[in-house]
């Protein structure tokens, strides 16, 4: 179960994807990840969500981050597909 705080770091890096780098990121980066810092509003792109979330902590080692797929409606699809 996620904590408040991290409830309210999801909110406000999906609102400042949606708001401000959405756009930019969708035709730059499509399919890569962003790991968002809203405090600071910094974000790093990366091909793989590791290297998006180790950019994030070399940054703000003491700052919780939210990680997304660009341009899709979740970072990470686990399970199988039955056709």
């Amino acid at each position: 179960m996620l904590s408040d705080q991290s409830k309210r770091i999801a909110i406000d890096s999906k609102k400042l994807y949606d708001e401000q780098l959405r756009e930019k990121l969708v035709r730059s980066a499509y399919g890569k990840f962003v790991c968002i810092e809203p405090r600071s509003g910094d974000y790093f792109v990366g091909e793989t969500l590791d290297d998006a979330v180790n950019q994030a902590i070399d940054a703000h080692p003491d700052r919780q981050t939210h990680t997304l797929r660009v341009g899709h409606s979740a970072a990470l699809h686990l399970g199988v597909l039955v056709q």
